[in-house]
């Protein structure tokens, strides 16, 4: 199960491409034995095709990541008010995070009513953000700064807009419980990120490592915000029909060939005998 690529494959860094060298290697003889390899995006079975990685004996097949929980993460209504963007992740800057800050920095200059918040926990990776770069971007009232959390449901709920201007991806699973949720989504149109959007009908594509495509994405949804509600609808439907984890791990069975029932009866046997508290996926 390839979840995505490693730091090696999509850092530019020298250090980055000396690594790499040594991963390819190490990729060619973990995969060499596989029957099936699964990919969570595209881009990811290409990349790794293309540099000769992927044995002609195996099948690879490409999923919706690790999908998502469609009944724990249930459609919640839209905040009243201004928007309100939302960024959940580790502070990283691979997240897009200082783009994301530069943007909302601009966009309250013009809009000092919209809100922009950033969730998530500290990471101990050199280069990762600082406490007094956030302490400074809080300060100067760019952002909102929420902590961390066990359950991102609360702020997804009082969020109009979901935003991850991450670098790539495999599949962000942030992303799909915000779609699960019923928010519009803006992404960077870069690997794992732009399987989550179908431009324009529930989110809008920005360049990564860009500011001002990102700036005007949000400032589409403040300057229009009658697009909100029907695009955080399509979110929830493309998260019921691509995304749904039970879709997911249907998908998986078949394609081990554990499972010969046909794909929707899999999926509604799955549904009929789950316990309501917990589960199966």
């Amino acid at each position: 199960m390839m979840s995505g690529l490693v730091y090696a494959f999509t850092s530019t860094t020298a250090k980055a491409r000396n690594v790499q060298r040594i991963v390819r290697g190490l990729y060619r003889v973990s995969l060499s034995g596989n029957h099936v390899i699964f990919f969570h995006n595209a881009d990811d079975r290409a990349h790794l095709d293309g540099l000769g990685l992927l044995p002609s004996s195996a099948e690879s097949v490409v999923i919706g990541g690790s999908g998502v929980d469609t009944a724990r993460f249930e459609v919640a209504p839209l905040p009243v008010g201004p928007p309100v963007f939302l960024l959940i992740a580790r502070l990283l800057p691979d997240k897009g995070i200082v783009e994301y800050v530069e943007a909302a920095r601009r966009i309250r200059r013009r809009h000092p009513a919209a809100r922009v918040q950033l969730l998530g926990p500290f990471d101990p990776q050199p280069g990762s953000i600082t406490r007094e770069q956030l302490d400074g971007w809080v300060k100067e009232g760019a952002i909102e700064y929420l902590g961390r959390t066990e359950d991102v449901r609360p702020y997804l709920r009082d969020c109009s807009v979901y935003v991850l201007p991450s670098y790539r991806e495999g599949m962000p699973r942030s992303v799909l419980e915000a779609m699960a949720m019923g928010r519009p989504i803006i992404t960077s149109d870069a690997p794992g990120c732009r399987e989550t959007v179908r431009e324009g009908e529930n989110g809008l594509l920005v360049p990564p490592r860009e500011v001002d495509g990102l700036e005007a994405a949000m400032e589409r949804f403040i300057l229009n915000p009658e697009l909100i509600a029907p695009f955080g609808s399509a979110s929830r439907r493309m998260a019921e029909e691509r995304f749904d984890a039970y879709h997911v791990a249907c998908d998986v069975v078949q394609a081990l060939g554990l499972m010969s029932t046909p794909r929707h009866a899999l999926i509604q046997s799955a549904r009929t005998s789950a316990d309501p508290g917990h589960p199966p996926l």
